[in-house]
């Protein structure tokens, strides 16, 4: 059993006033504890398309944070491989209980938009935005571009 209804009061809060980074917010009915999202960056090159999201939460939320995946593949030195992210706010340490998911979301959004070259998961990725910004955004362009979910309209 959870420890809360917590994730499903949050989702019909969120669906109820999504922001305008967010759509296709859901949860499958069998299983609140799982959320898909649409992400809408609003910052170039990701700006040009969207990216879904899974935010997973533990049994015994919000005692531990969600985990926010992305399933659709991102070029950014914040996001691995395999969809993982890198966000301060729902690390182990930084944790606290009271903190929403829709200050999670905002966050990841924040990341997105403006990548954090403090705790890049993908050095190759930071070292190139660094060293060279323009082929950096040419490349997350073309990435993005090919990748990339449609944006509703």
């Amino acid at each position: 059993p959870l420890l809360t209804d917590a994730p499903l009061q949050e989702l019909e809060d969120l669906q109820a006033k999504l922001p305008p980074y967010l759509r296709n917010l859901f949860s499958h009915d069998a299983d609140v504890l799982v959320w898909h999202a649409l992400l809408l960056p609003e910052k170039p090159p990701y700006n040009l398309k969207a990216f879904h999201l899974r935010i997973s939460f533990p049994e015994d939320y919000p005692l531990k944070p969600p985990t926010v995946t992305f399933t659709t593949k991102i070029y950014h030195p914040n996001v691995g491989h395999n969809g993982e992210v890198c966000l301060p706010i729902i690390s182990k340490e930084n944790w606290k209980p009271y903190t929403k998911t829709c200050q999670v979301l905002e966050a990841l959004s924040v990341l997105v938009n403006t990548p954090d070259m403090t705790q890049p998961i993908r050095l190759e990725l930071a070292d190139l935005l660094m060293q060279d910004p323009e082929l950096f955004h040419r490349e997350a362009r073309e990435f993005t571009l090919k990748y990339g979910a449609d944006r509703p309209s």
